[in-house]
């Protein structure tokens, strides 16, 4: 289960990281015909980052003081200290950006009101951006594990 959920954890990421990017090219070209695809998008994002928190926590809670004794004793033990510590406070910001994301977009004329379609751009981009960087920093805390192991 635990190889799994590390397995899960991260593709739902990635998959929320397409979805928001999908969200952003779409707005890029709002129109009528469109619509539905962004709406869509735009609630794939959500979910799926919302996917990304459950498996994430479920390991976090279940399974991770074992790799965080490892990582502490290891010669990288900011890949708790910082890495996973700033990660964990932080994902919440990029979880309520998703979550606000097809409340945007179904709230608005995307095509007609442009302040709208900067913040879909604007959102969907910080999505983007945090996510990428907590994936990054997914591979150090994994890569500290394996270093400690190896001590």
């Amino acid at each position: 289960m635990r190889e799994l959920l590390l397995m899960i954890h991260p593709t739902t990421g990635v998959f929320a990281i397409l979805a928001a990017l999908w969200v952003f090219i779409e707005a890029l070209n709002a129109s009528a015909s469109n619509r539905a695809r962004l709406l869509w998008g735009s609630v794939l994002t959500a979910v799926l980052m919302t996917a990304t928190l459950i498996t994430g926590g479920y390991w976090y809670v279940v399974y991770y003081a074992a790799d965080k004794a490892i990582i502490l004793k290891s010669a990288w033990p900011f890949a708790h200290s910082i890495i996973m510590e700033t990660k964990e406070h932080l994902f919440f910001a990029t979880l309520i950006l998703s979550v606000l994301l097809p409340i945007i977009v179904r709230g608005n004329d995307l095509v007609a009101n442009r302040g709208a379609r900067i913040l879909v751009y604007v959102t969907a981009s910080l999505i983007i951006l945090s996510s990428l960087a907590f994936e990054g920093a997914g591979a150090v805390i994994s890569m500290a594990v394996r270093v400690g192991l190896l001590n």
